[in-house]
């Protein structure tokens, strides 16, 4: 098993959102996916894995098919993705990811709550060498699923890492960045339940805390969590 389980594994963070914000996020994915590849997810792959992840959301498929509609009107707003990135207390590396329609006021909100909570928002790029961006896909599992002969063919597909999740009985599969189609593709042709499919930063350095500083980097990740542009949020913490 490679880096990836390993920081899941060791990583003892409690990440939570409502539903209401999970909701949000996705609709965001599904206007930018409508945006790049049209409303049609039998021909837009990035929409048709886009629509999967809502359904593990529980999202209303009427909520769906809204928000495809109002992706494809020219009164709805586009969006861009950016990439922030800075240091919590401690040294802790942490990335944020954005999708907004006003460039500045994002910017200007996730500064503040660096600010706020010791820390420093840095330039772009500058956690490059610490964060590693990986493709993920969970697939449901099942009795006649070999791993290791799954694990076999999808490496040539550029995957790295498939392990399965005890706690989920989700299997859980990593590769490079560029294998995001192959690696789709392949899944939907040979018929595997595909439960998640999207794009991880995977620490390649991490940061030992104890509980306690763990709690002040935890200030911080609430924050970001809770502002409506923020889609994802990465850091390199790990409690001891």
């Amino acid at each position: 098993m490679g880096r990836a389980f390993e920081f899941r594994k060791a990583r003892k963070m409690k990440r939570w959102s409502s539903m209401a914000k999970t909701f949000t996020r996705i609709g965001k994915d599904i206007v930018m996916a409508v945006k790049s590849g049209g409303p049609d997810p039998t021909t837009n792959s990035r929409l048709r894995a886009v629509i999967q992840n809502a359904k593990a959301a529980n999202m209303p498929k009427v909520n769906v098919d809204n928000a495809i509609k109002r992706a494809s009107s020219k009164d709805q707003d586009d969006y861009k993705e950016i990439v922030l990135e800075g240091y919590g207390l401690h040294g802790v590396a942490v990335l944020v990811e954005c999708t907004t329609d006003n460039n500045n006021r994002t910017v200007a909100n996730v500064r503040s709550y660096f600010n706020k909570t010791g820390g420093n928002l840095g330039t772009n790029g500058m956690l490059d060498f610490i964060f590693e961006r990986k493709c993920i896909f969970r697939i449901a599992a099942a009795p006649n699923i070999d791993m290791e002969e799954l694990e076999l063919d999808l490496i040539d597909f550029g995957v790295d890492d498939v392990f399965l999740d005890e706690e989920t009985q989700q299997i859980n599969i990593y590769g490079e960045f560029t294998a995001y189609g192959a690696v789709q593709k392949y899944l939907e042709e040979k018929g595997y339940e595909l439960l998640h499919a999207d794009f991880e930063r995977i620490p390649t350095d991490t940061k030992k805390l104890t509980e306690e500083q763990a709690a002040d980097i935890e200030k911080l990740l609430d924050k970001l969590e809770e502002d409506d542009d923020v889609q994802n949020v990465y850091h390199n913490m790990v409690i001891e």
